[in-house]
């Protein structure tokens, strides 16, 4: 088994190995995985905070050792905490790196980091305060930064920011925490899950006080919420069909 972490600020992580493939997710500054399998070009991993897979391209990540993997899995929390910082290597280049990038692998990249860490695991109740860093962040399928992000990489960043984890995609998601029977039994920073016509679970948002939520739809916005959904407070109409709510924390 290979293991390799990511030494750039944002890595594009593709469904197939191809630089035309649609991404499915991104890989940020200090993201470790397991490599699972590795091609010429391409390598499959599977990442340790979250167990999602994807390709990376050879050239946007370093091979680490098991014992390095390992010991950066048992590292606390420490992330940047601003929306852009800098790293910077030996020769005093800097690498821009995004909100929520892991500084565990400053050492063993040999990279200095002068900018604000987030060190500590906080409480639930700045997770909405956490989730304004995102305002208008334009949507994007498989983002996961302020510069362009989707719903669940907008959820699972927020929480991830105040030492919470939620799995990558929304229907995963949907399968953690308590379920409640109705809103008015959540609280703001519980999440809030939408289905399609199939059943299939395709969105998710951030509950807020007095029936709004604040979700990644076009860009990050904060919209009404009732018992059928989500209504958009600039189209008139609901746009997303509530499913289920969940307590995660």
């Amino acid at each position: 088994m290979q293991y390799g972490i990511c030494n750039l600020g944002i890595v594009p992580i593709r469904l197939e190995p191809s630089d035309t493939s649609e991404m499915v997710t991104q890989a940020l500054y200090g993201d470790q995985f397991k490599v699972l399998e590795q091609r010429k070009k391409w390598s499959r991993i599977r990442f340790a905070y979250d167990k999602y897979e994807g390709w990376i391209d050879n050239k946007q990540y370093l091979e680490i050792e098991e014992s390095q993997y390992k010991l950066l899995l048992e590292a606390d929390i420490n992330l940047s905490k601003d929306l852009v910082e800098f790293v910077s290597d030996a020769s005093n280049n800097l690498y821009p790196i995004p909100l929520g990038s892991d500084l565990n692998s400053l050492e063993l990249l040999k990279h200095k980091f002068d900018g604000n860490r987030l060190t500590s695991k906080n409480e639930k109740n700045n997770i909405i305060q956490t989730s304004f860093l995102y305002l208008n962040a334009p949507y994007l399928w498989g983002g996961k930064t302020p510069f362009g992000i989707d719903c669940s990489g907008f959820t699972q960043m927020v929480y991830k920011l105040n030492g919470y984890k939620l799995l990558r995609d929304a229907s995963q998601q949907a399968a953690q925490g308590m379920a409640l029977s109705f809103i008015e039994e959540s609280e703001p920073g519980d999440l809030a899950f939408f289905d399609n016509a199939e059943g299939d679970i395709i969105h998710v948002g951030i509950i807020m006080e007095n029936n709004y939520i604040i979700h990644a739809h076009g860009k990050v916005r904060i919209d009404r919420l009732d018992h059928s959904g989500i209504y958009n407070v600039d189209k008139n109409s609901h746009t997303h069909r509530l499913r289920v709510i969940k307590k995660i924390v």
